[in-house]
């Protein structure tokens, strides 16, 4: 014979079940949304432990075809400066240059990574500028000598660029073996890459100390640094 008690009994196990049940799911999503990145989160500062912005970070995998999700930029003349000073794009990507000045600006590089050159414009150009080769871009006007920008290209959608406070994190990592490594427009010297390893569950944080030129940092009229 059922009792009011055992009804009652019955009715709370089943709530417990049910709330065990949902708890599961909801840890489940969660795992499952990130089970399978992992993630870099760096710190970059120099030499005298100040904080490094537009330091670019890449992690270029060791083995496997690399996915190519190209991602196109955009680099903005503004007051007649750049905007942003430093782009960071994967190899193949194509960056727009729109003048948005009302007065006429003449883009160029000479760099061996892409040597190219819009001729005196305002508004955007008809055709954004494809970038073909991994390396460091300078990037010059032709008109305003003050004018100056880096694009730096990568062989590898797994990239990042620091904010104002030196920090920068990449994301979306499938877990396996990468070459990490750092670059910055005035970097005394290259740092070498390091190899690393990452499940697919790990965030890897660490700090990164370069030494930085404190002179000297532009561009001249070779379109050099």
């Amino acid at each position: 014979m059922i009792t009011k008690q055992n009804k009652l009994l019955a009715h709370a196990v089943f709530l417990r079940l049910n709330a065990i049940g949902i708890a599961w799911i909801i840890v489940s999503m969660a795992s499952g949304s990130t089970a399978s990145a992992a993630a870099i989160a760096v710190s970059v500062t120099d030499q005298s432990g100040n904080s490094v912005p537009d330091a670019v970070i890449y992690a270029t995998p060791r083995s496997g075809n690399i996915p190519r999700p190209l991602r196109p930029a955009s680099i903005a003349q503004i007051e007649k400066q750049f905007t942003p000073k430093v782009t960071v794009v994967q190899t193949g990507a194509s960056i727009n240059f729109p003048n948005r000045d009302s007065v006429r600006h003449h883009v160029y590089s000479f760099s061996p990574a892409k040597s190219f050159e819009i001729k005196l414009y305002v508004g955007s150009p008809p055709e954004p500028v494809v970038f073909d080769k991994p390396g460091d871009v300078v990037l010059g006007c032709n008109i305003h000598d003050n004018m100056y920008a880096f694009v730096y290209v990568v062989n590898t959608p797994f990239f990042a660029k620091t904010d104002a406070s030196g920090n920068a994190i990449i994301d979306g990592l499938p877990a396996g073996e990468f070459d990490f490594a750092i670059w910055h427009f005035a970097q005394s010297a290259p740092a070498p890459a390091r190899p690393i390893r990452l499940r697919s569950d790990e965030r890897l944080s660490t700090k990164i100390s370069i030494s930085l030129k404190t002179t000297g940092i532009g561009i001249d009229s070779q379109g050099k640094k």
